[in-house]
């Protein structure tokens, strides 16, 4: 009778384990531990459906009353939908000589995109001197520029109107471009990012030769995109969306920009809320887009940038 070896028990037996390991696995993720994932990621999926509705709701109510005709608006019935859709809300914001929409979206869309370029020049700069270079006073420095976070926007409107009138820029574009582009939370967020790239980095390109402004320039900026990206969508958006700022400091009709113009649709006796939910569907359709476009890399910043909740 003939005795197995040595090496057919040990294929033997690892046959069995890796029998034993497929079971296992198969098991672990078999249709019941499916099922029970879906259970318990039940309640997320419809806590996360409830707040994109509640997001919804007030851009859906916004077209809803933009598409409305003045008949409709006046009356008592309250209705989700327009019984009878129109664009009269349209044509009256864009076809009246006194409500100029179009120079005042060139306006919105000129300053903010020059806010943008201007805060990420600044921020970019003054985050990565604090972050990777070393100078008497860093700490305090940084410190000082964090703690201007706190401080409140509107206790600087008097002090930022008198600097902009004494330079001569009321009634530009230049007085809502300039102000804020130096603001402490681009610099803090951008440093974050900084700090947390690797000084192997900057370290070989010292030693090939490379200056501290071509490092930043070739080294840093190119790892630096979802920050950047990010940071500007951010900046985009705040001055898009300002309103008190502008109402101060530009008067005549033809500069003005999207959110102040909007505000003299409204009369001292009467309100046209269809022409005014026309003129807040013009104003959010290129937010809408611009977010859409860019949400990965805002995703993508956020989570590099140490900011994550």
């Amino acid at each position: 009778m003939s005795t197995p070896t040595k090496a057919s028990r040990t294929g033997g037996a690892a046959s069995s384990t890796r029998s034993g390991a497929a079971s296992a696995a198969k098991a672990s993720t078999g249709p019941g531990r499916e099922s029970g994932d879906r259970k318990r990621s039940l309640p997320l999926m419809l806590t996360m459906g409830l707040l994109a509705v509640l997001m919804a709701a007030p851009l859906f109510w916004m077209l809803s009353t933009s598409l409305k005709s003045t008949n409709e608006m006046a009356s008592r019935t309250l209705n989700l939908l327009p019984r009878d859709p129109t664009t009269e809300g349209f044509s009256s914001i864009l076809g009246a000589p006194a409500t100029p929409v179009g120079t005042w979206f060139f306006n919105s869309l000129l300053a903010a995109t020059l806010h943008t370029i201007l805060v990420l020049l600044v921020a970019a700069t003054a985050a990565y001197a604090l972050a990777r270079l070393d100078f008497p006073g860093k700490k305090l420095l940084t410190a000082v520029i964090l703690a201007t976070i706190f401080v409140p926007p509107i206790s600087l409107l008097i002090p930022n109107y008198n600097i902009v009138s004494q330079l001569g820029w009321l009634d530009n574009l230049v007085a809502i471009v300039v102000p804020g582009a130096a603001g402490a939370f681009g610099v803090f967020f951008l440093r974050q990012f900084f700090l947390s790239l690797p000084a192997e980095l900057e370290e070989a390109a010292l030693i090939d030769g490379a200056s501290r402004w071509t490092i930043f320039r070739t080294v840093i900026i190119p790892l630096s995109g979802g920050p950047l990206a990010t940071l500007a969508l951010l900046s985009f958006l705040t001055n898009w969306n300002d309103f008190l700022w502008p109402l101060y400091v530009l008067f005549s009709p033809d500069k003005l920009t999207l959110q102040p113009g909007l505000s003299t649709l409204q009369g001292a006796y009467s309100t046209d809320y269809s022409t005014i939910m026309a003129g807040g569907v013009i104003a959010a359709v290129p937010v809408l887009i611009l977010f859409a476009i860019s949400q990965r890399f805002v995703i993508e910043g956020v989570s590099r940038s140490g900011l994550k909740g």
